[in-house]
């Protein structure tokens, strides 16, 4: 699209010349300013832009209908009245409102810096005005010197490496195989789309002194949309709004409700009649729906570089780690399929699931006081095999296939997001210093300090006052983990009484299944307490951030991402770290069981072990919390455009937003979250820990999480193009603060997963069964075979009549078994009833506590020596990349070389011509 834009016009008149309705527009203010005529900066509606005339500020003899000429409707222009300043800005405020004075001091400032403006009153609303801003070339100019905007300059050269014919000729007939494969569906075809191929370029930061260095076809696309929208912002940030008082910046007055909107306008439509394959894109906003946001390229790469030209780099890193986690995602799935696919064809091989459903003559003990019935054994055989499913052989090497996962992920990134920064030129961006915020400033600004920097002024916040604030926001945070805590431990409660109570329920299936039923409901009704709990946390994080008082923007994101982090994590995870290692681990043993507030039992674990309820709350919280976030992600915006444009279908008729312009459309779009990206990469980053954290208990996770980011990332995509107002492109070298956290999890997934297998699976006792106390105990060996009689080992006996008078049943178990139950069992360790010690823990017990420690040393010591083995294996640059990077650097310095050689040369001749001269002179 730039270069047949390029064709159209001369590039070496648009270069040294600005147009004539720039030239117009700067005698028509000037002339103004020398006359004492009121600046098109106040708020009358003289200066507005007539709909009905198309009469503006500008000359009518400057008007130019070049955006009409192009075939192009007016409400589909992206320029002034004139047709040929593009709008770079836009601001939006009501007449109403009480800050004009501000206003008028802030846009005659905007004008002194060189910024051309129009405006122009809503057509749906004559109290909203519309400011149209317009860098014309020399503010680019000087800006992006002053900004360091690096801007291509030179071709890029590569040269193929030389290889041995041996590898040529292997790489000849894979090439004449891979010719027979059909080609990869999930790349785009350049050919139909060129412009998502763009050309590779030297860059180097931008200087007017030098800029016959830079490729320069069009002055006008020189410097992209994007790249134009990041200018002007950075104008008006900087912009006094009171005279004499260093009161300044965009984001003030928006917050204090002098303008009601800042944004970039949208390139247009995404939509059109024709075909992009047939037409072509009519813009880069066009283009991006098609092979990006249309959900019918799901399976398609991500066109990174037009996505980091039309929102710039912070998105585009967004969206290129989302897609890389998405793609690391894949083996991780399979590998989780096969483990349960392995669960699933074993099934009818497991020895315990076999014993466990012919296990017809053991009777089990009530597993709630008074109302639960005594119950066979092989009544829980479907659990069983539901547990073998996700609980089997293979479960230990997917907890470390998983942890080493996540260190190759993060390392792997760390490669990907070099060659990023390379090819989007951010090797050597460094963020620039932050601005004091607004309310820092307020609240300090008595107390002042010299910068050690800069040497200015600067409010000061004592070091007292700082670390008392610091403490209390700690305390909010502790109180707020306490809180989370409580729900959980009523959660405990809830569980403990409706085992009872669905145990003496009416209905036949909920009595038999009361356990299962109680874990359900318990799950959904934590699920609706962490989303209530969610709204409470994000206004009590911002309470406590803003009572921190960070000076910076920068300091502010990060206080406030840890702590929603923090409470998001502990209410999302409190109730599965209860189930894996709380659950049936403190309950006693019947005849002693402890009991809550002197009165509740504990609950205990099901017949066939805890795992199956992890398994459940996990599955349930994820694919709930999954579908919730989606649906408010896409739910939300989508519901409140469609009652916009219902509301002026109303008032303006059918047809009446075809006609609006494009500043028009994008008002009435959604803006996007006020936080940035916080909650797209939340989201994220809490589902990394489901997939990660407790992946042995449930290896299904990683599969779950890549169907959903596969639709996360087209419906973020959607809503970027078609239900957000366009942000404002900004640049970012790595995903920032959400790494550390990434880390973080990845250790906290070793130590959970080795307890997970340790002490919620019962991998351990059946392995010390095999190899101590089974059938093949002393040979060295395990497998189905030595696991007979695993089941009976494993249970102990209880007398009926020791049990005390709250655990008394309320039957004796005569209407099932045919005779009154005098002995049961339950999962224990424990010594018979008739021995010299009853109810005492058994050898067995201490080996297997025993077992499982030691598994949990040498799984943890393993997988992290594993992990910072792979680490250091791993460079963190490409070794292609780095020699483009040593090629680049020789180029350039080469290119230097050459500068000074042709300087040195001018200077010589110069020279030689005064000496040439004066000795002419010499003769008369």
């Amino acid at each position: 699209m730039e270069e047949s834009s390029s064709k159209a016009t001369d590039s070496s008149t648009q270069i040294d010349e600005p147009p004539l309705a720039v030239k117009n527009v700067n005698v028509l203010l000037e002339r103004k300013r020398s006359e004492g005529i009121s600046s098109p900066s106040r708020d009358d509606d003289s200066t507005l832009l007539n709909p009905d005339t198309n009469s503006s500020i500008l000359d009518n003899n400057t008007k130019s209908d070049s955006c009409l000429s192009e075939g192009r409707r007016k409400s589909s222009c992206l320029c002034f009245s004139d047709g040929k300043s593009r709008i770079d800005y836009i601001l939006v405020y009501r007449k109403s409102s009480s800050q004009s004075e501000k206003r008028e001091i802030f846009e005659r400032n905007i004008r002194a810096e060189g910024l051309h403006m129009e405006k122009e009153a809503s057509l749906t609303n004559s109290d909203v005005i519309f400011l149209k801003l317009h860098a014309p070339w020399d503010v680019l100019c000087r800006y992006a010197e002053l900004m360091n905007i690096r801007m291509p300059f030179r071709r890029k050269i590569f040269f193929m490496h030389r290889r041995p014919k041996f590898m040529s000729r292997m790489e000849k007939r894979i090439n004449k195989f891979r010719g027979w494969l059909p080609r990869k569906p999930m790349k785009f075809d350049n050919n139909t789309l060129p412009d998502l191929e763009e050309n590779e370029s030297f860059t180097a930061p931008f200087s007017r002194s030098r800029i016959h260095h830079f490729i320069i076809h069009n002055k006008d696309t020189f410097f992209n949309n994007a790249t134009r929208s990041r200018i002007a912002h950075h104008i008006l940030q900087r912009v006094k709004y009171e005279e004499g008082k260093n009161k300044m910046g965009l984001n003030r007055l928006l917050s204090n409700s002098s303008y009601e909107a800042a944004f970039p306008l949208h390139e247009g439509s995404y939509h059109s009649k024709n075909s992009i394959r047939t037409h072509g894109a009519e813009n880069h906003r066009h283009l991006l729906y098609e092979c990006w946001a249309w959900w019918g390229v799901w399976y398609k790469y991500q066109p990174l570089d037009l996505i980091r030209r039309y929102f710039g780099e912070k998105i585009g890193l967004y969206f290129a780690w989302l897609g890389w986690y998405t793609g690391m995602l894949f083996p991780a799935a399979l590998v989780g399929l096969f483990v349960f696919l392995y669960g699933v064809f074993t099934l009818e091989h497991c020895q315990v699931s076999k014993e466990i459903c012919q296990a017809t003559d053991i009777i089990m003990c009530p597993i709630c006081d008074q109302y639960c019935p005594y119950l066979r054994l092989s009544d829980s055989c479907i659990y069983a095999k539901v547990t073998h499913l996700f609980d089997n052989g293979a479960t230990v090497f997917f907890a470390v296939f998983m942890a080493v996962w996540a260190t190759v992920f993060l390392e792997f990134w760390k490669r990907r997001r070099a060659v990023l920064a390379y090819d989007w030129d951010l090797i050597d961006w460094e963020e620039e210093e932050d601005e004091t915020r607004p309310q820092f400033e307020a609240k300090y600004s008595k107390k002042e300090r010299m910068n050690p920097i800069s040497g200015k002024p600067e409010p000061y916040q004592a070091f007292s006052d700082k670390y008392s604030r610091l403490i209390v926001s700690a305390s909010g945070i502790f109180f707020m983990i306490l809180v989370v805590i409580a729900a959980v431990f009523g959660i405990v409660i809830y569980r403990v009484i409706t085992v009872s109570t669905f145990a003496a329920f009416g209905w036949a299936l909920i009595r038999n299944n009361s356990q299962v039923a109680t874990t359900g409901t318990a799950v959904c009704i934590n699920f609706c307490m962490i989303m209530l709990l969610n709204v409470l946390y994000e206004k009590v994080a911002l309470l406590l951030t803003n009572l921190e008082q960070p000076r910076t923007e920068s300091e502010w994101e990060n206080s406030f991402t840890l702590k929603m982090f923090l409470f998001q994590f502990v209410n999302l995870n409190s109730s599965t770290f209860y189930i894996a290692f709380f659950l049936g681990r403190f309950t006693g043993r019947p005849g002693a069981y402890l009991r809550l507030i002197n009165r509740w039992k504990l609950e205990e674990c099901h017949p066939s072990g805890c795992l199956i309820d992890l398994c459940m709350q996990m599955g349930i919280i994820m694919v709930l919390k999954q579908t919730w976030n989606n649906f408010m992600e896409l739910g939300y915006p989508l519901i409140q455009n469609w009652w916009t444009r219902r509301r002026l279908r109303r008032e303006h008729g059918k047809n009446a937003k075809a006609s609006f312009p494009q500043w028009e459309k994008d008002y009435n779009l959604q803006p996007m979250n006020e936080y940035g990206l916080f909650d797209e990469y939340l989201e994220m980053i809490l589902q990394f820990g489901f997939t990660t954290i407790f992946v042995a208990a449930f290896p299904l996770a990683p599969l779950l999480a890549l169907i959903n980011n596969v639709i996360e990332i087209r419906l973020d995509a959607y809503k970027f193009v078609t239900q957000w107002r366009r942000p404002l492109p900004s640049q970012a070298k790595d995903i920032g603060i959400w790494y550390g956290i990434l880390e973080g999890i990845g250790i906290l997934s070793v130590i959970t997963n080795a307890f997970v297998i340790a002490v919620t699976s019962d991998f351990i006792p059946r392995l010390v069964y095999a190899y101590k106390y089974g059938p093949c105990a002393g040979q060295g060996r395990a497998g189905e075979g030595c696991m007979m009689g695993y089941v009976n080992a494993s249970l102990s006996i209880f007398r009926v009549s020791d049990f005390e008078g709250k655990s008394q049943s309320m039957t004796n178990g005569s209407e099932l078994f045919g005779e009154a139950v005098k002995y049961c069992r339950y999962r224990d360790y424990r010594e018979l009833p008739d021995s010299a010690e009853p109810y005492a823990y058994t050898l067995q017990f201490w080996h297997v506590l025993a077992a499982r420690l030691a598994f949990i040393i040498v799984f943890e010591h393993m997988v992290f020596s594993i992990k910072t083995l792979i680490a250091y294996l791993i460079p963190d640059l490409p070794k292609d990349l780095r020699d483009r990077m040593r090629r680049e650097k020789y180029l350039i310095q080469e290119m230097m070389y050459e500068a000074e050689l042709e300087r040195l040369q001018k200077e010589k001749n110069d020279k030689k011509k005064k000496k040439e001269q004066a000795h002419h002179k010499e003769w008369p």
